[in-house]
């Protein structure tokens, strides 16, 4: 199947039925506050940034047209074509196709990159408008989330375990408790943890960023001392292994924006260092924190900056 046209609104051709006026259409740099940020407002809004001659853009368009359709109102798809609209890829820091944004109250709030299957795009909806996981649970998993942004590792454990107890196959709860391990330095029980995911769901964003933050924090845990590395750093700046190995340890400190300064001062210095390892490990990063994260959002702008100037 075909993507619309730019300028097109409604569903695309071909998809088995129209969608409600409204819930499936076409934005434009100029229509994206008003068609996009205001109606967050409202309800939630995803947009899909494709482009022609992507491949996966043209598995996943039909696969969310069909899910927003069968969310009946409670959500709105928003396509944007990169190439004829690349100012808003632009400013988010979007380097690869199909990326899918969800944006509420105005803001983005979640994401995933890829061609994702049916299931997995469904699971990502029913979240964003409290689908299948109800209310109710929705509101259990904020607060383990609030009691992890917090550092009371004990109690965010004891809630998404509560969760999950209840519903073992609740993939935000197990992406939690992961996070929860990994945090309390616990990395052998997150990787328990993350290979009792099934494997029709390794690939939901939710335990996508949780894998990515269990190999960083892996990487991390093989490291010296973060002063010995500074020390290091800050005797030859060139040193791009120690910078490296640097901002690895901060980030595991939490540290991350130092973390991400850091890795793009490689990238800036020397690109193509130890065969792109330093965008490489950005985008690892990326991954871990989220699409929508406020330094995800900045550090792909910022690595897009260097990477074209």
């Amino acid at each position: 199947m075909l993507f619309n046209q730019p300028g097109a609104s409604g569903a695309a051709a071909g998809n088995g039925g129209a969608a409600p006026a409204g819930d499936i259409i076409d934005v434009t740099t100029e229509s994206f506050l008003k068609d996009v940020m205001e109606e967050s407002k409202h309800r939630p809004v995803l947009v899909d940034f494709w482009a022609p001659w992507c491949g996966p853009c043209k598995s996943l368009g039909p696969i969310l047209e069909k899910v927003v359709k069968d969310a009946k109102g409670k959500v709105r798809l928003a396509k944007m074509n990169i190439d004829d609209h690349p100012v808003i890829p632009g400013k988010l820091g979007i380097q690869s196709v199909p990326t899918v944004y969800a944006f509420v109250g105005g803001q983005p709030v979640d994401g995933f990159m890829g061609a994702l299957p049916e299931g997995q795009v469904k699971g990502f909806v029913d979240r964003l408008i409290g689908g299948e996981a109800g209310n109710d649970v929705a509101d259990v998993l904020a607060s383990a989330e609030a009691a992890l942004a917090e550092h009371d590792l004990a109690g965010a454990a004891e809630i998404f375990a509560a969760v999950l107890g209840e519903d073992p196959t609740n993939l935000a709860a197990l992406a939690g408790l992961v996070r929860t391990q990994i945090q309390a330095g616990a990395l052998e029980q997150a990787k328990a943890t993350l290979a009792s995911v099934p494997a029709d769901k390794a690939n939901d964003p939710a335990i996508s960023a949780a894998r990515a933050a269990l190999e960083i924090a892996e990487q991390a845990a093989a490291l010296g001392d973060l002063a010995t590395l500074q020390a290091k750093v800050d005797i030859d700046p060139a040193d791009h292994q120690s910078r490296f190995e640097l901002a690895l340890a901060l980030n595991a400190r939490g540290r991350r924006e130092d973390a991400l300064i850091h890795l793009l001062d490689i990238v800036k210095r020397d690109r193509a260092w130890n065969e792109d390892a330093a965008r490489k490990q950005l985008v690892q990063l990326f991954e871990a924190w989220g699409a929508a994260d406020p330094l995800t959002l900045s550090g792909r702008k910022k690595l897009s900056a260097i990477m074209f100037a």
